[in-house]
C-alpha cells in the first residue's frame, strides 16, 4: 500500500528532489556565475567553449529556420499588403509631382521674362553654401548650431539656413572658418511670418520648445489649421516665401508652427547669400549742379524784351540806305 500511494504522489506532483541537492546545486551555479570571468578561464577551456560554439551555432540555426518561417509568414503578408498601399500612394504622389514640376518650370521662365523686363537679378540656387552642423553648448543660446564654414566661405550675419525640408535658423555670428546659426526655437528667435494661403501676417517667436507660438496674429486671424507658413520678408533681413512650417491650434486658443525643419536631423544644412533691400536715404546719394557758362540761348533767355525791341530797330537802321534821296525811308523807318 506505501509503494502505491508514493507512485500515486509521485504521478500527481512530479518528481521531488530532496532540499539537500537542491540547495548544492544552487551553490554550484551561483560558484560558476561568481567565478566566470574571461581572464581567470584557462586556455584550454576557452578554446574548447569556442570550438563547441563555432560547432553548434550552425546547427542551431539551421533548427531555427522552419521555426522563424512559420513565425514570419503573419507579418510578411501583413507587410505585402502595406507595401501595395504603400505603392500605390508613391504613385499618385509621383503623378502630382511632375504636374508641379511642370508648373515650376513654366513659372521659372516667366520669372525670367518678368526679371529681363525689370532688370532683377534674383539669388540662385547654385550660391547656396553647404556646411556641416555641429551642438554648440557653450554658446550663449540653448537652441544654437555651430557650421564649419564662415567668411571665408562667402557667409554673413543674418544669413537664413535652411536644410531639405525648411528653414532652420539664421546667423548671428561670423568667423573666418565657422558660424553660429541662431535656431527658430530659441528664446531669442523672432521672425516676421505669414501664411501662404491668407497673407495673414504673425511673429514667429521661439520659446525652447519644439513648436514655436505665432503672436500678434490679431484679433481675428485668418489662419487655418494645417495652413503652409512662410517667411514674410517684412524685417529686410529674411527673404520672403522660405518654408517653415505648418500652423497647429492650442487648446488656449493660440497658434503654433510645426516645423518643416524637423522631419530630418539638422546635419547638413545650407546658408542662402541674400541681399538686403538697402533704404533709400541711404542708397541714393544727393547730387549738387555743375556750374556751366551760359549758353547764347540762355542769355537771350534772361535779356529785356525792350532790350531786344531796341536791338530790332537798330538792326532795320543798318540796313537802311544812307543817301539824302532815301531820307523819307529813313524817317518811315524811324
Amino acid at each position: 500500500m506505501a509503494s502505491r500511494r508514493s507512485t500515486r504522489q509521485d504521478a500527481e506532483h512530479g518528481v521531488r528532489f530532496s532540499r539537500t541537492l537542491f540547495i548544492a546545486l544552487l551553490v554550484i551555479s551561483g560558484a560558476l556565475i561568481a567565478f566566470d570571468r574571461p581572464a581567470s578561464r584557462s586556455a584550454p577551456f576557452a578554446s574548447f567553449r569556442a570550438g563547441f560554439t563555432d560547432v553548434a551555432a550552425p546547427l542551431l540555426d539551421l533548427a531555427a529556420q522552419p521555426l522563424r518561417g512559420i513565425k514570419n509568414i503573419g507579418p510578411y503578408w501583413r507587410r505585402q499588403g502595406e507595401l501595395a498601399e504603400e505603392n500605390a500612394q508613391l504613385r499618385q504622389q509621383l503623378i502630382e509631382a511632375r504636374y508641379w514640376e511642370d508648373l515650376a518650370y513654366r513659372q521659372r521662365d516667366r520669372i525670367e521674362v518678368y526679371e529681363d523686363a525689370l532688370d532683377v537679378e534674383s539669388a540662385a540656387i547654385e550660391d547656396r553654401i553647404g556646411a556641416w552642423t555641429v551642438a554648440d553648448p557653450r554658446g550663449p543660446f540653448v537652441r544654437a548650431r555651430l557650421i564649419g564654414r564662415g567668411s571665408d566661405a562667402g557667409i554673413q550675419d543674418g544669413y537664413p539656413v535652411i536644410n531639405l525640408y525648411g528653414l532652420v535658423g539664421r546667423v548671428y555670428e561670423t568667423g573666418r572658418r565657422s558660424a553660429r546659426v541662431l535656431l527658430l526655437t530659441d528664446l531669442n528667435s523672432r521672425v516676421p511670418v505669414m501664411a501662404d494661403r491668407s497673407n495673414a501676417r504673425a511673429i514667429l517667436v521661439g520659446d525652447n520648445s519644439e513648436f514655436p507660438r505665432l503672436d500678434y496674429v490679431g484679433r481675428a486671424p485668418d489662419i487655418e489649421a494645417g495652413d503652409r507658413i512662410v517667411s514674410s520678408g517684412d524685417d529686410g533681413i529674411l527673404p520672403r516665401g522660405l518654408p517653415v512650417g505648418e500652423a497647429v491650434a492650442t487648446r488656449e486658443g493660440g497658434w503654433r508652427v510645426r516645423l518643416y525643419s524637423d522631419q530630418a536631423p539638422v546635419d547638413f544644412v545650407w546658408v542662402w547669400p541674400y541681399e538686403r533691400v538697402t533704404p533709400p536715404d541711404q542708397e541714393i546719394e544727393p547730387v549738387t549742379p555743375t556750374q556751366f557758362p551760359p549758353t547764347a540761348v540762355d542769355a537771350g533767355a534772361n535779356q529785356d524784351p525792350d532790350e531786344d525791341a531796341d536791338e530790332e530797330a537798330g538792326e532795320e537802321l543798318d540796313r537802311a540806305p544812307a543817301s539824302g534821296g532815301d531820307g523819307n525811308a529813313t524817317e518811315e523807318a524811324l
